[in-house]
C-alpha cells in the first residue's frame, strides 16, 4: 500500500488516484476503535451525567431535548444525528482542515472517489487562515480556462455560501457530472469586487511532466507525483543529458503532491545515496520514520546549476522535494511561499459505515523544518502577480534564467499572503 501526502482535495475535483493525502488500513481496526468511539453513547444519560468529564455535555444534550422548539427551519434529530453532530463537533475542535468526520453517506461517496475516474473542474483547493481556496488549477482543465486561479477565496458555491463549509464539503458541491456548470463566487485579491466564475465540469486529464529548453537552461516542469511520474522525470532526464544545456530547472509550481513514493524517487536522482531526503514524524515517537536517497544521481548538482521554482500552490510531495534539494544545498529555491502541507492522513473505517480521517504524521525536511509550520521558504522572493499570469508573463522562471545565466537576482519584498475578504453580507 503507498502512502499518499498530497490533497484530499485534488482527487475530489480531479480524476485519478494522486494527492490523496491518506493512509489505508493502518492502525487500529475500525471495529476496535468504534467500541471506544460510542460506548460513551451506549449509557444512560443520568449515569453519564455522573462522570465529571462528560457531565456538562450530557447537561446540554438534556436540555436541548427539553426545550428546543423545533420551527420551519429546524427539526427534531435523531439519536444517530445527535451523535453524529456531537463527533464532529470534536473532530472540528482540533482546528486540523485535513482531520474530518465522514457520516456514512459521505464515508461511501470517499470510497468510491479514490477508486475510479470521475468528472470535475481540475484544481486544488486547501483551507487557509480558515477560508477555502484555490491552491492552483490545473493546466488545461476548465477551471484554467475559466479564469480561476491560485490564491482566489471561493466565498459562494452556486447559490451556497462557503463560509462555514469544510472543504470535503465544499468539494461535494464543486464536482458533479460532465457538461454540468458550477458557478464560483471568488474574492481575488487587487479586484474591487467579487468575481462570479462559471465553470462547465468535465472529466480531468491530468499532465504530468513537460519539458522546454531556453538558451543553456533545460526546464522541466512536474505537474504531479503520480503513479507515472517517476518514469516521466526519467524521460525528461534522459533528454536533458542528450541536449546541449548544462543547467536544470525543476518546476514544482502549482503541483499539490501525491505518492510519497514518488516525491522520494525523484528526489534520489539528484540526493546523494543514503542522505535523509524526508523525516516522518509521529505523536508516537517509536514510529517515526526516515526516507533516505537511493542514489540513483543523475550528475552533480549545485545551487549554482540547479534551480527548484516553487509557489503557493507547490505542496505536499513538492515542498519534500524542495525542501530535500535546499537542505542539502543542491539547488536555489526561487518563486514563493510553498503552501505548507506537510502531513499524513489516515482514513478509519467506522463501524456504522461512517468513517474518521485523521492526521497521523508531519513531515520534516532534513534539516527538520516542518513543512506544516507555514510552508517553505525560497532562496529567492521572486513574485508573479494575477496580472501577469493573464498576460502569459512568467518573471519567476525568466529570474531562474538569469540567475543560472550569472546574473544577480535579489530577493523582492515576499507578496502578502492573508487574502482579504469582504465582511459577510456584503
Amino acid at each position: 500500500m503507498q502512502r499518499y501526502v498530497g490533497f484530499m482535495v485534488a482527487l475530489l475535483l480531479a480524476a485519478g488516484a494522486f494527492g490523496s493525502g491518506v493512509q489505508f488500513g493502518q492502525g487500529a481496526s475500525g471495529s476496535t476503535q468504534i467500541a471506544s468511539l460510542f460506548s460513551l453513547f451506549a449509557a444512560d444519560a443520568t449515569t453519564a451525567a455522573a462522570a465529571d468529564d462528560l457531565g456538562q455535555f450530557w447537561e446540554v444534550w438534556q436540555l436541548l431535548d427539553d426545550k428546543f422548539a423545533v420551527g420551519t427551519s429546524s427539526q427534531q434529530l435523531s439519536r444517530e444525528q445527535k451523535i453524529q453532530g456531537a463527533i464532529d463537533g470534536l473532530v472540528a475542535a482540533y482546528g486540523d482542515p485535513y482531520t474530518v468526520y465522514l457520516p456514512p453517506t459521505d464515508a461511501q461517496s470517499f470510497a468510491a472517489d479514490i477508486s475510479g475516474e470521475f468528472s470535475g473542474v481540475g484544481m486544488e483547493v486547501g483551507m487557509r487562515e480558515g477560508l477555502i481556496t484555490i491552491i492552483s488549477p490545473l493546466p488545461g482543465t476548465p477551471a484554467e480556462q475559466a479564469g480561476l486561479m491560485a490564491g482566489d477565496v471561493i466565498i459562494r458555491i452556486d447559490d451556497m455560501s462557503a463560509e462555514r463549509l469544510r472543504i470535503d464539503q465544499a468539494v461535494d458541491l464543486i464536482r458533479g457530472e460532465k457538461g454540468t456548470v458550477v458557478t464560483l463566487t471568488v474574492y481575488r485579491e487587487g479586484e474591487m469586487g467579487l468575481l462570479s466564475i462559471p465553470v462547465t465540469r468535465d472529466t480531468i486529464a491530468i499532465p504530468t511532466v513537460e519539458t522546454q529548453q531556453i538558451d543553456d537552461v533545460f526546464v522541466i516542469s512536474v505537474y504531479s507525483f503520480n503513479a507515472v511520474a517517476e518514469a516521466r522525470v526519467i524521460d525528461a532526464l534522459n533528454d536533458f543529458v542528450k541536449s546541449d544545456a548544462t543547467k536544470l530547472v525543476l518546476d514544482v509550481r502549482g503541483n499539490p503532491g501525491g505518492f510519497l513514493e514518488s516525491a522520494v524517487a525523484i528526489s534520489s536522482f539528484f540526493v546523494p545515496t543514503g542522505k535523509v531526503i524526508v523525516q516522518e514524524s509521529f505523536v508516537d515517537e517509536s514510529k517515526n520514520d526516515t526516507f533516505r536517497s537511493r542514489g540513483r544521481q543523475v550528475g552533480q548538482f549545485t545551487p549554482d546549476n540547479l534551480v527548484v521554482l516553487v509557489d503557493g500552490g507547490s505542496a505536499s510531495a513538492s515542498e519534500i522535494l524542495a525542501g530535500a534539494l535546499r537542505d542539502h544545498n543542491l539547488a536555489t529555491v526561487i518563486g514563493t511561499q510553498t503552501f505548507g502541507k506537510g502531513s499524513v492522513q489516515e482514513l478509519i473505517d467506522l463501524e456504522d459505515g461512517s468513517a474518521l480521517k485523521v492526521t497521523i504524521a508531519r513531515w520534516l525536511t532534513p534539516n527538520g523544518t516542518s513543512i506544516s509550520a507555514g510552508g517553505l521558504e525560497p532562496n529567492i522572493v521572486i513574485n508573479r502577480t494575477v496580472q501577469q499570469r493573464q498576460d502569459d508573463q512568467d518573471p519567476q522562471l525568466n529570474a531562474a534564467v538569469r540567475f543560472l545565466g550569472g546574473a544577480e537576482v535579489v530577493s523582492e519584498q515576499s507578496a502578502i499572503d492573508d487574502l482579504m475578504v469582504p465582511p459577510a453580507g456584503e
